[in-house]
């Protein structure tokens, strides 16, 4: 494990400094959990001081190493100088006389706006050179509330009933209507904008021509995680963009359709470029593939490891899957990461593709008790664990290695000798291709 370098943590805050925590993260967001951070019991009058003393405790108490309070002032102290622009002096490197750093410097500062800005500003910096550099912000209100959306894959700014012009208590003849005299409309048009309103409006019925679907994004406004497709009567194809607290449900919904005949035996889960999402689900949506009480993956945090197992049992309808193939790439990340390392573990179906992106962090979101005024809120967005891969090492910065790598010009044959099949990957060379589905 690293632990935090001063001169590294000096060249590259500079950097991290000019992006947006939203705009850093992106969908990439592994768990959201509001936890609220203790109470300072420095009890500090400096209200900025005791804001950034209460974010210092919270990084030491949950941040996923361990942390030395020299290692943390260090970068305190770095921080403070590279907003003012000026090297500071610090007697000797404890808290005490870190208070006094800051105090001083931040009453060097007259106007209020400016003192919060300078704070928020250092309190980010700080956070953003903990390692891995940039995953853990300082969050504002808004912040929580984008990420907290696309956790749930939520966007409020869409509404599929708007974009197909139809109320939200619809029949489905009259959707369907809707949908033909729409895209009808639209397909004539070959403008770039008409093109992207064709797409909103197939998204749109896709979405809400399924019940299930209709009835989730009716009730949450979360949007489906999971595209599917008979591919042949022998083949089932699973995409699963992300996971969010809707994945288990629809997992049910989409295996339990085609559960029927005696032909189909074939899975192929599609994991590529998912971004992760709500890893609290995982020990269901595991479940169904590895069973019930079983050890699924691990945290690591400040030297211990934290053991998850599987809280719900065999799924039926996925029983009926002799030959299972999950697929793979350098985009697959995060919570996608775990769930291909557990199935490898298990020698659930075979890993085809590439090595995964390697993000294997997980975040939680900490609420302060330290506020400047009830119109502005900050949060801690921090780096809380990290998850380790089969054998027990981190899957942050080595990712997950597939059983069959694509980049070897014998993979076709090798998948062919697995599972005996040449229309098997036949067909998952098309999907590779992106010819299929």
């Amino acid at each position: 494990m690293k632990s935090v370098n001063k001169k590294t943590a000096l060249i590259v805050f500079v950097f991290l400094f000019t992006l947006t925590a939203i705009g850093f993260g992106g969908f990439f967001y592994h768990q959201y959990k509001t936890k609220h951070a203790s109470q300072n019991p420095r009890k500090i009058k400096n209200q900025h001081v005791s804001f950034l003393f209460e974010v210092y405790d919270t990084i030491q108490q949950n941040y996923w190493n361990k942390i030395t309070d020299e290692q943390l002032i260090d970068l305190y102290v770095l921080a403070a100088e590279k907003l003012m622009d000026k090297k500071l002096e610090i007697k000797e490197k404890d808290q005490k006389n870190l208070q006094k750093l800051l105090t001083t410097s931040i009453n060097e500062i007259n106007d209020e706006s400016k003192k919060i800005e300078f704070t928020a500003s250092l309190a980010d910096i700080v956070l953003a050179n903990l390692e891995p550099f940039g995953r853990s912000r300082l969050y504002s209100q808004k912040q929580e509330t984008d990420l907290k959306n696309r956790v749930e894959n939520i966007n409020p700014e869409v509404n599929h009933y708007q974009a197909l012009e139809v109320e939200k208590d619809v029949s489905a003849e009259n959707l369907q209507n809707a949908f033909e005299e729409k895209s009808t409309e639209l397909q004539k048009d070959t403008s770039l904008e008409a093109q992207q309103k064709l797409a909103q409006v197939n998204k749109a019925y896709e979405i809400l021509s399924d019940e299930k679907n209709r009835q989730i994004y009716d009730q949450t406004g979360a949007q489906p995680t999971m595209e599917n497709k008979l591919l042949s009567p022998q083949i089932f194809y699973l995409r699963l963009n992300q996971f969010s607290p809707t994945t288990i449900e629809e997992l049910l919904s989409v295996t339990q359709k085609v559960d029927i005949g005696e032909t189909l035996d074939t899975l192929i889960l599609d994991l590529r470029d998912n971004v992760g999402g709500a890893i609290d689900g995982l020990p269901y949506f595991l479940g169904p593939f590895i069973g019930n009480d079983q050890f699924a993956y691990q945290f690591f945090h400040q030297g211990e490891r934290q053991d998850f197992k599987t809280k719900i049992g065999w799924l039926p309808s996925l029983l009926r899957y002799k030959k299972v193939v999950v697929l793979i790439n350098e985009n697959s990340q995060s919570s996608a990461e775990v769930m291909a390392s557990v199935l490898k573990k298990y020698n659930v179906g075979i890993l085809v593709g590439y090595k995964t992106k390697g993000w294997g962090t997980v975040e939680r979101v900490f609420s302060l008790n330290s506020q400047f005024d009830s119109t502005t809120k900050y949060s801690v967005f921090l780096v809380h664990s990290l998850t380790l891969r089969e054998d027990n090492e981190p899957i942050e910065g080595k990712g997950v290695e597939p059983n069959i790598d694509v980049t070897n010009p014998d993979w076709e044959s090798q998948l062919t000798k697995h599972f005996n099949s040449t229309f098997l990957t036949q067909k998952i060379k098309e999907i590779l291709s992106g010819k299929t589905p």
